[in-house]
């Protein structure tokens, strides 16, 4: 019998992202990239130009109204691992991705809420001088998740 908690997977998302073109770069990524879904919290998607792979419909995309309403439907067994620069954050060089997880970021103007920070299970950040652009941010993250290195194991 097949036990699917071996299975890894990830999603990525945006948490009340600033501008529409993002979410297209980012998905066109994530499609690019290995991610298993994609979603956007606050904001809803809209048709973007820059998605020309069309990857909102090669792949599942999930709309939350809110954190709590992300939070909530989260997939069983997957780690929230939020993407901040803040000084509790691991560097992303360092970092094992977990098997089963969902990457969340924010606005570039904004960040991540209060509460998006405080439930994630890990907080990552790479090296940077000042914040990047969501979608580049992104794309880094699963650029290095894709890198033959080890996992975390719950």
């Amino acid at each position: 019998m097949l036990d699917n908690f071996e299975n890894e997977f990830f999603g990525i998302g945006i948490q009340n992202g600033k501008t529409p073109e993002n979410l297209g770069v980012l998905w066109r990524s994530a499609q690019n990239l290995g991610a298993s879904f994609i979603f956007t919290i606050g904001n809803r998607y809209a048709k973007q130009a820059c998605d020309t792979h069309n990857a909102v419909k090669a792949m599942p995309y999930f709309h939350y109204q809110n954190f709590e309403d992300f939070y909530r439907h989260l997939p069983k067994g997957a780690m929230l691992v939020g993407v901040e620069l803040t000084e509790s954050a691991e560097a992303l060089e360092a970092f094992k991705h977990p098997k089963r997880c969902v990457y969340l970021l924010g606005a570039e103007d904004h960040g991540l809420s209060k509460e998006a920070i405080d439930r994630s299970h890990f907080l990552i950040k790479f090296k940077s001088e000042l914040s990047l652009n969501v979608a580049v941010a992104g794309s880094i993250v699963m650029y290095d998740r894709g890198i033959d290195k080890p996992r975390f194991i719950k």
